[in-house]
């Protein structure tokens, strides 16, 4: 069995790659308290130790408007870092499985973004992505690189969430609709990021840099929404679930992205076309809303439980 290593164990994706029973024993997983990405030579160290077979790399810089005003922590993280990991993973013959972003688009585009489309990231955030895209592709080393987008789970800071706070606290919302894109779910990565690691197992060291396995992917849920309407899908599904709010879901206004400021610049269109993973793996993406309803309903669970514990202590 190879040896896995998890970077970004404590974020949304990470997580979720964490408690995949396709990980396997034999395993090393690392958050920023563990692991600095912005240590290059500690890294260095840290990966001849760990000696690793195959490297999930869930771990990135993606505050996206902050990055604006920390462009050389961003670098360090989304670019610098994978460099490494690619580094290693050519000179030790092992698979690096990186993680990347919709953001390395400007969302110009009027259908899905297929992997040969041509990038032109918007901020400091994409651009550093993309840089870490390009190192790892230059490297030479056997990769795997996953762009996706909208992602969501049910931890950590992420759009539903945040919705659903404030629809138990606000009487209204206000939310952008002329940004298009898929949401896309931590189990739905989890599970394809383990067909590509039992792919490899059942090939043990066979595959070589050349073989069509390796390279750029696109892997987004089936569909396509704005975020109002993706608000407002999931708010209604909170309530048929039985978290009670403070807003009928239907109400939330639409916007312009241009009412909603901020700092960095997003893509208008963050579709992906998942077509390539399809047909390399004999699977099909689930529609977007099918992973929304098993968030609503799990955060309901998560929601009943919670209660319970405050009124039986």
């Amino acid at each position: 069995m190879p040896r896995m290593l998890l970077l970004g164990k404590d974020g949304q994706l990470g997580r979720a790659l964490g408690r995949a029973a396709w990980l396997g024993g034999d395993r090393v997983a690392l958050g920023r308290a563990e692991c600095d990405l912005t240590d290059e030579i500690a890294l260095a160290a840290m990966l001849r130790d760990a000696a690793p077979d195959i490297i999930l790399n869930a771990a990135a810089y993606t505050a996206v408007d902050q990055a604006e005003d920390e462009p050389e922590r961003a670098f360090a993280v989304n670019a610098a870092a994978p460099a490494v990991l690619a580094r290693y993973a050519a000179q030790s013959n092992a698979v690096l499985i990186h993680f990347s972003t919709d953001y390395v688009f400007d969302g110009s585009k009027s259908g899905a973004h297929e992997e040969a489309d041509p990038t032109a990231p918007l901020g400091v955030y994409g651009e550093t992505k993309l840089a870490g895209e390009r190192a790892v592709a230059a490297s030479g080393c056997r990769h795997i690189i996953v762009r996706t987008s909208w992602v969501y789970s049910a931890e950590g800071s992420n759009f539903p969430r945040t919705m659903l706070r404030l629809a138990r606290q606000r009487p209204s919302l206000s939310v952008v609709a002329d940004q298009w894109g898929a949401p896309t779910s931590v189990d739905l990565l989890s599970d394809v990021t383990g067909r590509f690691v039992e792919r490899l197992r059942a090939a043990g060291a066979a595959p070589q840099a050349r073989d069509p396995l390796f390279g750029l992917y696109h892997c987004a849920a089936a569909g396509r929404t704005n975020w109002c309407d993706y608000a407002r899908y999931f708010l209604t599904c909170c309530a048929a679930a039985g978290i009670a709010l403070t807003l009928d879901p239907a109400d939330i206004q639409a916007i312009a992205g241009e009412a909603y400021p901020t700092k960095a610049q997003r893509p208008k269109n963050s579709l992906l076309s998942s077509a390539k993973l399809e047909q390399t793996l004999a699977l099909s993406m689930p529609d977007w809303r099918s992973g929304v309803r098993a968030l609503a309903a799990e955060l309901a669970n998560i929601h009943r439980a919670n209660t319970q514990g405050t009124e039986n202590p």
